[in-house]
This record gives C-alpha cells, structure tokens and sequence, in this order.
C-alpha cells in the first residue's frame, strides 16, 4: 500500500553511467497536517543477493577479498575489502542468482541455498533490497577455481576462513563488510558453526 502522506512530484536522472542516480522532488505530510517539499537523490543500482557458504565439520567459511573503490576513496588504504559473496540479481530471482554468483566468484556449485532475510543495506541513498541466504559447502562441491568473471572486470580471492578467525577480524577490523557481518553473525546467533 502506498504511503499517502507521501506525492512525488518529479524524478529527474542525473547520472545514468554505471548504475542510476535519480533526484527525487516529493511532499510529505507533517504532524500539524501541513506539507513541505524536500528532494533527495536516490542510487538505483538494483536489488541483489548474498551468501555465506559454511562447513559445520571443519568450522570454516567461504569469503572473497576484492578491490572496492568506494572504501578506497573514504580511507581503506588498500581498497581490498573482506566480503560474503554477493552478486546483483540481473532479473533472476535472488536464489538462481546467488547460486549462480557463487560458482563464478567462489567456484563452489551449490544446490541447496538457505534464505535467512532481507535488508536494505544504505537506505538513506540506495535502493537496494539485499537477500540474505546461508548453504552448507564441501570440498567436493568445488568445481572451479573462482574469482569472478574477466568480461565483469572481477578479481576475486577466495578466502577459506575458520569462523572463530572471522569473529576475531570483526573485532579488529579486518572484517568491515556490513553484510558480511550480518551473516556471520546470524550463524553465531543461531548456533549453526
């Protein structure tokens, strides 16, 4: 249902080079039941999906390390970023691209994916759903070593990490991935590795 406190009045696209960015032009209704105009941009670049491959019998999990320009520019003097895979859904539904993400980036075929939740991740500027999803990984399932897709201009690590050391790089930082965290602290929560 449509919020009827908010009317957008007017989008206008100020970049359409990588992904979208939109000026939005709207009125909210107040409290006191005046109005007032505000505008905002808003960076559509799709929804997407992520997933954390974990093995109950070694502790461990599967991660990606991979250059993020934005951290670099905002003080990530490497610009390497310590991640869960994810990938944009490319109009397929979250649980077909994620495994499919998944093999490319991490060379893992998975056939079963657990979805745990969705979240927006910066609400304030992105329009991004993400859906959130687990899988249990064996070595026999690795078919491929990974790294991501040369035409995508991906190179991906693949990082098998134990969990323990993934709660630790949390703690002093290694670990700075919103995402990232978010799953792997779901596994903690819920007592799965």
């Amino acid at each position: 249902m449509q919020n009827p406190k908010i009317n957008i009045i007017k989008t206008e696209i100020l970049s359409d080079n990588w992904y979208t960015l939109n000026k939005v032009t709207y009125t909210i209704a107040k409290k006191d039941g005046t109005t007032e105009t505000q505008s905002r941009e808003a960076y559509d670049r799709g929804n997407g999906a992520v997933i954390l491959l974990y093995n109950k019998t070694s502790g461990t999990v599967i991660l990606t390390r991979q250059f993020r320009l934005p951290t670099f520019i905002n003080g990530n003097a490497t610009g390497m970023l310590i991640e869960a895979c994810a990938g944009l859904l490319d109009n397929d539904n979250p649980e077909e691209c994620i495994k499919r993400e998944t093999e490319e980036e991490t060379g893992y075929k998975i056939s079963k994916v657990e979805k745990v939740f969705e979240a927006y991740m910066s609400p304030g500027s992105v329009t991004e759903i993400l859906h959130f999803f687990i899988a249990e990984y064996s070595s026999e399932m690795k078919i491929a070593d990974g790294g991501g897709l040369e035409e995508e201009g991906e190179h991906i690590e693949v990082l098998e990490l134990s969990f323990e050391d993934t709660l630790s790089m949390i703690d002093n930082g290694e670990i700075m991935d919103a995402k990232t965290i978010m799953l792997i602290q779901y596994l903690r929560i819920k007592n799965i590795v």
